[in-house]
């Protein structure tokens, strides 16, 4: 019979012990995060999937060259001369047709060795990291493009200055000397 009431008391007491934790979480902030609507901020240079802009892409292969485990697929082909010039957002002359620019983010090791040496900086990181699947085939991109527009213009030729009419560069006031001539107001027409 005391058996009994031992067994009773214990019940009791582990309910009390797990309610005294229930309440004491009860009233402080939740630690968890609710995931599909809440995301945690990534921290600074966080290697996620690549995206490569096709448009300035000039087909030189660095990016292929740096991958350590041949993830990126490049052909490339000599760009005919009947076509007009085209140039990347940087100014690079785009010499080259890229026929084919493909990236299997199955084989990824998200390294980021691919971004550091392309000239155009058309190949980079971007922070999106849920893109999960059942089927490896689906991490295979194809970013070449048929219908692509290029610049037809060199961008480094639009963002320079222009210069003066002299022929040289203006020299530039160092803060000393005389200040530049002013032109005397005008005088009222009835004086």
């Amino acid at each position: 019979m005391i058996r009994y009431f031992q067994d009773v008391w214990q019940g009791f007491w582990t309910v009390l012990v797990g309610m005294k934790i229930t309440w004491r979480h009860l009233f402080t902030q939740p630690a968890t995060l609710q995931y599909p609507t809440v995301k945690w901020p990534l921290p600074p240079k966080s290697r996620m999937r690549l995206f490569m802009k096709y448009e300035d892409c000039i087909g030189c292969g660095q990016c292929v060259r740096a991958c350590p485990v041949s993830c990126i697929y490049l052909k490339a082909e000599k760009r005919p001369a009947d076509k007009p010039p085209a140039w990347a957002a940087t100014g690079n002359p785009i010499k080259l047709d890229v026929k084919i620019f493909d990236i299997d983010m199955s084989l990824c090791c998200y390294c980021n060795l691919c971004t550091y040496p392309c000239p155009t900086e058309c190949l980079y990181m971007t922070p999106e990291y849920e893109f999960a699947t059942n089927d490896l085939t689906k991490h295979l991109y194809r970013f070449a493009k048929e219908d692509a527009v290029l610049l037809t213009e060199d961008p480094k030729k639009k963002a320079a200055p222009p210069q003066p009419a002299g022929g040289g560069a203006a020299p530039a006031d160092e803060g000393g000397g005389s200040p530049p001539p002013q032109t005397p107001p005008a005088s009222p027409a009835g004086a």
